[in-house]
């Protein structure tokens, strides 16, 4: 692995899905002057932010049972995701390319009538670079979104390092972490919705452990905010508290909180950082590399080359 050194700004904007998509995109792209004034050379933007996270939506499932206005709900919900050759995919490349960096966005996108939540990865000069999708949707995901496969264990290259992306509660995933560890990853992106007080202590453990520099978007919903203009069933939540509350940051390879955690309203958080900061984290610990001990342990990735 060839070691990016050098200075570079990462960036979070916690934003929150609208009614529509097109109406979270005109909600994105109005931030478009203050990211191009804050110059990131990384922008993370949250999980699900295009084609939303319908969170507390329970499409008329029980366990044996579906109804038609379940069946409906999901229609509408599909008619909101993205396809990857779609205007809303090329509107986030054109915003890359006027901020001039790289950008991990979450996107519900379609695959046929397949729903998959993924991280898209856009190339400074507007390319859609990549893309991943979720490998495990979580608990009642798993109605609304398909499986990731073998080949979404995969990290990105960016011209500040290798990137990995992974969403939400795939950051749980130790194998995953492995894996990517493997890889040469020095900047962790996460896209989320998780806004508990937990996220905090799992992002900065997972920074400390990869000796990486890490990002993590979440949405920030208001209480009044219904998820994607859907009516939502709600379990033990006041009145006041947001349906998604938040909690963006930016963590240092030592497990050092530069930025956030931002709670209670949208906004952009940026850090300016040595990169060289991942070669100095490594040198008492290396996840994949001296602390590895190969002779004992061995990780075997599906779809890789023997």
């Amino acid at each position: 692995m060839t070691m990016i050194t050098g200075k570079a700004r990462l960036a979070a904007l916690q934003i929150g899905s609208r009614a529509t998509t097109g109406e979270t995109l005109d909600a994105l792209m109005a931030w478009r002057g203050e990211l191009q004034a804050a110059r990131p050379d990384l922008l993370v933007l949250p999980e699900a932010l295009l084609g939303g996270y319908p969170k507390g939506a329970d499409f008329g499932v029980r366990l044996g049972y579906r109804t038609p206005a379940g069946r409906d709900a999901f229609r509408r919900y599909w008619g909101q995701a993205v396809e990857l050759d779609g205007p809303e995919v090329a509107a986030l490349g054109e915003l890359a390319a006027s901020i001039g960096c790289t950008i991990i966005a979450g996107a519900i996108i379609r695959a046929g009538t397949t729903l998959h939540c993924a991280a898209l990865h856009f190339a400074p000069d507007g390319r859609l670079a990549g893309h991943r999708g979720k490998l495990m949707p979580t608990a009642a995901e798993r109605l609304i979104w398909g499986q990731g496969t073998a080949r979404d264990v995969v990290s990105f290259a960016s011209p500040i390092g290798r990137i990995g992306a992974p969403i939400c509660w795939e950051n749980f995933m130790p194998l995953l972490r492995t894996a990517l560890y493997a890889q040469g990853v020095t900047i962790w992106a996460a896209p989320t919705v998780d806004d508990r007080p937990q996220w905090e202590v799992a992002m900065r453990h997972i920074a400390h452990e990869g000796r990486c520099f890490l990002v993590s978007a979440c949405q920030w919903l208001p209480p009044s905010q219904m998820a994607l203009g859907e009516p939502i069933t709600l379990i033990d939540r006041a009145a006041d508290v947001p349906l998604i509350g938040g909690g963006s940051m930016i963590v240092s390879p030592m497990g050092e909180v530069l930025a956030g955690p931002l709670r209670g309203q949208e906004g952009l958080l940026v850090a300016e950082v040595d990169l060289a900061d991942v070669v100095r984290a490594r040198f008492d610990f290396d996840a994949t590399g001296h602390y590895a001990r190969p002779d004992i342990f061995r990780l075997d990735v599906a779809g890789e080359p023997g």
